[in-house]
């Protein structure tokens, strides 16, 4: 029941990765015999179904390391390369830890200035509010599309609309959206789009980050030594994990994906209503209907200390408190307290996501565990 910390590579996505890994080893920066030819032309396939899943041009995909890496080279990499009289950055209160780390770190690293665009209750942004804060100093934006901890979907067109009016650019951790199947750079309007494959059933230690054409030569690189991708990204793409990453975003997207999603919003719903059932007082946290992502369910059980309850309920059930990039970290959801709760409430609060592999019965079982532990 944490799909959203991270989802089983599919065995469609290991059996075109297979291969890569012992039959076709090259490296895809040998230009000099068949193997590297044979790697590069798998990396430029795997580039280009990506870009097309997300209605991009295959040279405007970096790929990186995964999502953390893509929002520093995004953030710290506009930073560098900003224009004169652009000393400010604004970020959602309820960003993942690597957008807020990065912008935090190219503020000090830079002298800029950085600003928290509030969210409503719902953890969504208003419009009229982030329109007052944008003025022409502002350098970046950065809202991610879907909150990988309660699920909410934001206005990331009509944010983009308002910042490019003040010439500000803007970028998007879209690790969470992509899953929706529905996401496209041309309807989104950003300049810059993070992506991550391990949470769409893909391998995990891959991860893209899409910049505009336009945009290239203002990005400074994080990452230095061969120069490869196009110089933006230094270091041998790894072939078998590019290739997995393009086949699990095929799968997210061909003809089955839509039918498979309203499977798992009835699951949600079917585990929403359950835990209900057993503990009446218990409250969905964040948006409903389609401003949230189909799989999640972040459940508020006042009264029971949330690291508490997941610890009783181990090794049958897994879930979590809050992004498992924040692990170790002992305080409550900065998303949480940003809808308003209390730290105290915002303790007692557990993130359920399901996936592709849940079944029925896994939800009915998750709610007699959850049952007998309560």
């Amino acid at each position: 029941m944490d799909y959203q910390a991270s989802t089983p590579v599919d065995p469609r996505v290991v059996e075109v990765m297979l291969p890569y890994l012992f039959e076709k080893p090259g490296n895809p920066h040998a230009t000099d015999h068949v193997f590297g030819w044979e790697a590069a032309k798998a990396v430029d396939e795997a580039r280009q179904t990506l870009a097309e899943a997300i209605g991009a041009d295959e040279d405007e995909l970096v790929f990186t390391s995964g999502a953390t890496e893509a929002n520093n080279l995004a953030i710290l990499g506009v930073s560098a390369r900003r224009d004169a009289g652009k000393n400010r950055i604004l970020v959602s209160e309820i960003e993942h830890k690597s957008v807020l780390a990065a912008a935090e770190a190219a503020c000090e690293r830079f002298k800029l200035k950085l600003d928290y665009i509030p969210v409503n209750s719902n953890g969504i942004i208003n419009i009229n509010t982030f329109q007052k804060m944008i003025s022409d100093d502002i350098l970046l934006v950065s809202v991610m599309n879907v909150n990988n901890e309660i699920g909410s979907i934001q206005p990331i067109r009509e944010i983009s609309i308002l910042s490019h009016q003040v010439g500000a650019l803007v970028h998007t951790d879209a690790v969470q959206a992509l899953g929706l199947g529905d996401f496209q750079i041309c309807d989104a309007g950003v300049d810059l789009a993070s992506f991550s494959a391990h949470k769409i059933y893909g391998p995990k230690g891959i991860g893209a980050l899409y910049i505009a054409r336009h945009l290239q030569n203002r990005i400074e690189p994080q990452i230095w030594g061969g120069g490869q991708q196009n110089g933006l990204r230094a270091g041998t793409v790894p072939v078998p994990l590019c290739v997995g990453f393009a086949a699990a975003a095929r799968l997210v997207s061909d003809a089955d994906a839509e039918a498979e999603r309203i499977r798992i919003r009835t699951l949600r719903d079917r585990l929403v209503e359950g835990t209900r059932q057993i503990q009446p007082d218990a409250r969905l946290m964040g948006p409903t209907g389609p401003l949230r992502h189909f799989a999640n369910a972040n459940l508020f059980f006042p009264g029971h200390d949330a690291s508490d309850l997941l610890a009783r309920l181990q090794p049958r059930l897994a879930a979590s408190t809050g992004s498992a990039c924040t692990s170790g970290i002992h305080e409550p959801s900065h998303v949480l307290t940003a809808l308003g709760l209390s730290q105290e409430d915002a303790r007692c609060c557990v993130r359920f996501s399901l996936g592709r592999f849940s079944t029925e019965n896994d939800v009915d079982t998750a709610l007699e565990v959850l049952k007998t532990v309560l």
